[in-house]
């Protein structure tokens, strides 16, 4: 990995520290100091909403599941949708683009 146009090292740095908190979250599970059902690693993404519940049923802390790296405390992207079932969405494609009429319209007017 390297700095690119695009991505500064500080970046790049980010991504490296994510990378290693999954790898020690992936040992742990191996290791079974974890329960491999019900960890960071099966429930993320967290959402704020997700984080933000009153009862919290899970085994590790809030703190962890929604700032699981130190440098994610000031800048925090949250994400709006939490662990989404790929296979229902392969077998159950929806378009929500417009139809090839909004495109073809466009042309005709040129």
């Amino acid at each position: 990995i390297e700095p690119t146009e695009s991505e500064c090292m500080a970046e790049i740095d980010r991504f490296c520290e994510a990378m290693i908190q999954i790898h020690a979250e992936i040992k742990a599970v191996e290791e079974g100091s974890i329960d491999s059902k019900d960890n960071l690693l099966k429930n993320a993404p967290h959402t704020a909403d997700s984080v933000a519940v009153e009862h919290w049923s899970h085994p590790y802390s809030r703190m962890d599941a929604g700032f699981p790296l130190e440098s994610q405390q000031e800048h925090k992207f949250w994400p709006r949708v939490g662990r989404i079932d790929n296979v229902y969405g392969d077998r159950n494609p929806v378009c929500s683009c417009a139809g090839m009429e909004a495109f073809m319209s466009n042309l005709s007017e040129k």
